[in-house]
C-alpha cells in the first residue's frame, strides 16, 4: 500500500500478512480513514464500513499530532456503530501513532486523559510498541 504523511492515504482496502514470533503470522486489513457521517455513506462509507464487520478484531489508530485524539476515537467508534450495532461490540485495540513526536510527560498525560481506552503508543519511525501492539493482536485474535 502507499504510505505517506498526510490522511485518508489509503484509497483501497489492503489485506497484508503480519509477521509475528516463532514464525506465526496474521492478516491485517487496513481499511481507509473513516470520517464523521461514514455511516450515512459520507466519503466512501459503506464500502469500507462493510468490510470492517468481517474482522474479529479492530485496531483503531489515531496519529499523535490530531486536533483532539479522544474525539477522533469517538467519531470511529460512533459511526461504526451507527453502521452497525455489532460492531460496537467487537474487542479493540485503541493505538496512538507518530508517538515518536511525544515526550514522557505529554505520553503520561494523554494515557491518564484515556486510561479507560487503554491506549498503546506506537509508531512506525523509530518501531516503539510495534512488537506489543503485535502481542496484544495476537493475544485477542486467539482468545
Amino acid at each position: 500500500p502507499e504510505i505517506a504523511n498526510y490522511p485518508f492515504t489509503t484509497l483501497v482496502p489492503n489485506l497484508g500478512v503480519v509477521e509475528y514470533r516463532d514464525h506465526k503470522s496474521f492478516v491485517m486489513a487496513d481499511i481507509p480513514g473513516i470520517i464523521e457521517g461514514a455511516n450515512e455513506g459520507k466519503g466512501l462509507g459503506h464500502r469500507f464500513l462493510k468490510h470492517i464487520e468481517r474482522n474479529p478484531v479492530l485496531l483503531f489508530m489515531v496519529p499523535a499530532d490530531s486536533e483532539n485524539i479522544r474525539k477522533e476515537f469517538e467519531i470511529l467508534k460512533k459511526e461504526l456503530k451507527l453502521f452497525n450495532e455489532d460492531l460496537s461490540q467487537k474487542d479493540f485495540v485503541f493505538a496512538i501513532t507518530k508517538s515518536d513526536m511525544l515526550d514522557d510527560e505529554l505520553k503520561a498525560l494523554l494515557l491518564e486523559e484515556n486510561k479507560d481506552l487503554n491506549p498503546m503508543f506506537i509508531s512506525s519511525v523509530s518501531g516503539d510498541g510495534i512488537l506489543n501492539l503485535k502481542d496484544t493482536l495476537w493475544s485477542l485474535l486467539n482468545q
